[in-house]
């Protein structure tokens, strides 16, 4: 996996089938079960992200492991972070259908085997199957869209894969609610496998075809035994950097800490473009604008429902749907960038998008004064979802553009990587400062106040990182052209 130094417009990936019919969509009877196909698969997991969500404190507390909960999580997360590497080897050598049949199949045996436990271990268990699931699932979708789509028709198809998290993000946490209330939390897992079932089986087909359609060479595309391990040493330190955070008071939690930065750094250096920490042209800064937009909007939005119960006595609903308007335009910013007029714009779109994230998470901070209305978050996430929706849409378009046939899979593995690892990063940083500034000392009362003495200068803190990296990814977005 190489950066390029020159415009990938003449290599394309051939459509499917026949010649590209500028008068078609990805709606158009050749692409129509392939869209529909994919899409049900995004679906399936935007609705586990929102519901499952939901149901895990009720599933810890029946399974008497509460002490347990974080692992619930954190094995989801270590297993698909090593599944990422894993599904872009697999694709480049043999194609996106295999891997995302395994995806599918492992995404929906965890479900079943979390579902069904009896106990916590066995429910983790579960969740780390569909951590790898899901990893298979993520880079084998976006190769399947290098592959059987024209160029001028992936902005759409990513479009289309925003929009499927606006409905499980708004209804998701009420459905999973209702269920676990009226049914069980059990069914919540059950209950998800069978909603994409059918179209998943309608689209096999056209993945088959798409899978055919591969460039000729990428069959070429020679096999680097060195990348599984770095994917190992990732996951590895990751789950010492997530098992320390759990304990950050103590001394003790120095030692996995420091053992998982000595396992996570050089394995990401070695699996992540060259150049991407140094923000070198094309594709290092594709990968790395990915990593800091995602980052730095997930560590502003994680503080932000706690800041408005414990600082401005919001109840916990509220501040909930206080972000929810932000899916709608997030889905909105996506559709925007696949507006062909804006294509020779794009990074210039790009740049304007990360504006809109920084203008986002001022706006959060200054909620934080009591003179400020608390429906300014609100307004602020619309427009950071209206940003993330353009940055995040458009990285992946520039992946594509800029990867050789026999290299997508390990681009977009890598594309998803930097994401992840962004996401705990940026995350756990913001949970030390917040913790540092006297954040950790919020009160146990019950009702909307709980907390509020916790000091604002803590929240400040984590708004104040998030603002910065997002300010960084301003000037990374100048930088996403090859040289010439």
């Amino acid at each position: 996996m190489t950066a390029l130094n020159g415009p990938l417009n003449e290599q394309r990936t051939p459509p499917i089938s026949g010649t590209d019919d500028r008068a078609e969509t990805v709606l158009s009877r050749r692409y129509r079960a392939l869209t529909l196909g994919i899409v049900s698969v995004v679906l399936l997991v935007a609705f586990e992200a929102t519901a499952v969500g939901t149901a895990m404190p009720v599933a810890a507390r029946d399974l008497h492991g509460l002490s347990l909960y974080g692992f619930g999580f954190s094995g989801y997360f270590t297993t698909s972070l090593f599944a990422m590497v894993v599904s872009g080897q697999w694709c480049d050598r043999s194609g996106p259908l295999a891997p995302l049949s395994t995806g599918i199949a492992c995404f929906a045996g965890g479900l079943v085997v979390s579902g069904t436990a009896r106990a916590m271990w066995p429910f983790i268990a579960g969740r780390a199957v569909q951590g790898v699931g899901g990893g298979l699932l993520i880079v084998a979708l976006y190769v399947v869209v290098g592959g059987a789509y024209p160029e001028r028709l992936r902005p759409s198809v990513l479009a289309a894969f925003a929009a499927s998290w606006v409905v499980p993000s708004i209804v998701g946490p009420l459905v999973s609610g209702a269920v676990t209330e009226q049914l069980g939390w059990r069914w919540v897992f059950l209950g998800i496998p069978v909603l994409v079932a059918l179209p998943v089986s309608v689209a096999l087909p056209a993945l088959r075809r798409a899978a055919v359609a591969r460039h000729p060479d990428a069959a070429a595309a020679p096999r680097d035994r060195r990348r599984v391990p770095l994917a190992l040493g990732i996951s590895a330190g990751v789950a010492l950097l997530q098992y320390a955070g759990q304990d950050v008071r103590s001394w003790w939690s120095l030692l996995p800490a420091v053992a998982g930065a000595a396992l996570l750094v050089p394995s990401a250096v070695r699996l992540l473009p060259r150049g991407t920490f140094r923000a070198g042209r094309g594709l290092p800064s594709v990968v790395l604008l990915r990593g800091i937009a995602a980052g730095s909007f997930l560590a502003a939005e994680s503080f932000v429902p706690l800041m408005l119960v414990t600082r401005r006595q919001l109840s916990p609903t509220l501040a909930g749907l206080s972000l929810a308007s932000g899916g709608v335009t997030w889905a909105l910013g996506s559709y925007l960038q696949s507006r062909p007029r804006l294509e020779p714009y794009r990074e210039r779109l790009v740049r304007a998008g990360m504006g809109l994230v920084v203008t986002a998470v001022v706006g959060a901070a200054l909620a934080l004064a009591p003179v400020v209305p608390a429906w300014i978050v609100a307004v602020a996430w619309c427009v950071g979802g209206l940003g993330m929706g353009i940055v995040i849409a458009s990285m992946s378009v520039l992946l594509l553009r800029y990867s050789p046939p026999r290299e997508a899979g390990a681009n977009s593995a890598a594309l998803q990587v930097c994401d992840a690892l962004s996401n705990v990063v940026l995350v756990a940083a913001g949970g030390v400062l917040f913790a540092a500034l006297g954040g950790g000392t919020v009160a146990a009362t019950g009702g909307p106040a709980a907390g509020a003495h916790s000091h604002p200068a803590a929240f400040a803190a984590v708004f104040c990182l998030a603002a910065v990296v997002a300010l960084a990814g301003v000037g990374v977005a100048g930088r996403l052209r090859p040289e010439r």
